[in-house]
């Protein structure tokens, strides 16, 4: 991930082991290995709201585009299926667009004093 060979780990062990003493040290890495394991989940959950996001919006650009091509003698069984899919990425997009302004006004509340 960060591509650290063992002698330049070992050179930033030895500088914080100066610096910050052999007590604080243990402390000091804990803490960095607890927010490098944050930012990974964090990261992950990032990834996978992306991967949703980007099926939902293929999944409605080709019902739009079926609808657009002027199929206005589909099957019955074609009709109920682009239905179905209708209807299950509605309540998708509404708890996309519900969490995306949960996250705004989380930011907007820790932005202001």
């Amino acid at each position: 991930m960060f591509d650290i060979s063992f002698g330049q780990l070992l050179l930033v062990l030895i500088i914080g082991l100066v610096v910050l003493g052999p007590e604080r040290l243990p402390i000091a890495i804990k803490t960095v290995t607890g927010w490098i394991k944050v930012l990974r989940r964090m990261s992950a959950m990032v990834q996978l709201e992306l991967n949703k996001e980007l099926k939902l919006q293929e999944l409605q650009a080709s019902l739009k585009k079926a609808e657009q091509s002027g199929l206005k003698t589909l099957t019955p069984e074609i009709q109920e299926s682009i239905d179905d899919l209708k209807r299950v990425t509605e309540p998708l997009q509404k708890e996309i667009d519900s969490a995306t302004k949960i996250d705004t006004e989380t930011r907007t509340d820790k932005n202001t004093p």
